[in-house]
């Protein structure tokens, strides 16, 4: 067998923002693996400023992933512990040659083009209108389960969104989760969430930033708003650490980015932990291109969650790779009419 890897920059459509900040590329590398005339894919893809794995010596982790794959997947798993995006990758890479076809990893009704996958819409920071404009773009494309990027603009302007959206669209009509990404302070975040509570909101993603343990387990404790941890969750690599992080937090979900918590063997720990304490879990990308996006989702789909996955995000590059995965009214669908056009 044999690797090699590839960079690879995707260009956003338009600047993306975030509270911790606007971003118009996004930076992600390929694995391809070669053996008996076989090729198989994975994207090992990184957040600058938010990986554990964003380190001076990702590449050469990489280069030493690619002249020891002789090594097989589960010695080179155990060696990538912390190097989370590497571990998805080579998942991916593995399940890619191993199948008939390189890009149906996980087939299921969901690759036949014969059932599809919730999915929440994706609202970016920026100004208000930017914002309104947004939610009636997926309002009008049928999401009723819609995710707002929240902590960057102003607080009360973020909650006169929120009203005008209830205004016009009840619970039934439409969830809204938001997404602070630590953007709270441990001293006003429960005034903030007791004010998003009033527009009856599904859950709050990171209110504040990871590893302020007590203050976290007790926002879960007193909240009326359920939290979910997001963020909290990157960095953690053992089992028993998993488990003791969410008896600590007793969070009321978790949200699982398998480029950020160890490929689909990490995440599904998590799974099981957070199923034993009771805690409710959902599957989000971390901005990878679609051959990422295609894994996760495929994978996504066998697990039969039916809450809104976070899997919206093929459409935000305009360098992404042509592929069959389509959003259709609020869900992502394989079209089994379209073909692959993966060329590096």
């Amino acid at each position: 067998m044999k690797a090699i890897y590839h960079k690879y920059i995707l260009n956003f459509k338009q600047p993306s923002g975030t509270s911790r900040g606007v971003m118009t590329t996004k930076e992600t590398w390929f694995i391809i693996l070669e053996k008996d005339s076989k090729k198989g894919v994975g994207e090992c893809g990184i957040l600058r400023g938010l990986s554990i794995d964003d380190r001076p010596d990702y590449e050469a982790k990489l280069e030493w992933t690619c002249n020891n794959i002789h090594l097989g997947l589960e010695v080179l798993l155990s060696k990538l512990i912390e190097f989370p995006s590497i571990q998805f990758g080579l998942e991916t890479a593995f399940k890619s040659l191993e199948s008939e076809d390189r890009f149906q990893l996980f087939p299921s009704d969901f690759t036949k083009g014969k059932d599809a996958i919730p999915i929440n819409g994706l609202v970016w920071m920026g100004s208000e209108d930017f914002m309104r404009t947004q939610i009636k773009e997926k309002i009008t494309a049928g999401f009723d389960c819609i995710k707002l990027k929240i902590g960057a603009i102003d607080f009360q302007t973020e909650l006169g969104i929120l009203k005008s959206i209830r205004k016009e669209f009840s619970i039934s009509d439409i969830e809204l989760r938001v997404d602070a990404n630590g953007a709270f302070s441990p001293e006003d975040a429960l005034e903030k969430l007791k004010q998003l509570s009033e527009y009856q909101i599904h859950s709050i993603e990171q209110p504040i930033k990871p590893k302020q343990f007590d203050v976290m387990a007790r926002l879960c404790e007193v909240t009326p708003l359920p939290i979910a941890l997001d963020e909290e969750l990157i960095g953690v690599f053992s089992k028993m650490n998993k488990e003791k992080l969410l008896q600590t937090i007793n969070p009321k979900y978790i949200i699982l980015k398998p480029s950020l918590v160890g490929g689909f063997k990490g995440s599904e720990e998590w799974i099981n932990c957070a199923e034993n304490l009771n805690i409710k879990w959902w599957i989000t990308s971390a901005l990878e291109s679609n051959i990422g996006l295609n894994a996760i989702a495929q994978w996504t789909f066998t697990l039969k969650n039916k809450m809104p996955q976070g899997l919206g995000t093929g459409s935000l590059f305009t360098n992404n790779f042509f592929s069959p995965l389509k959003v259709k009214n609020g869900t992502l669908h394989y079209d089994l009419l379209e073909n692959w056009k993966f060329n590096l």
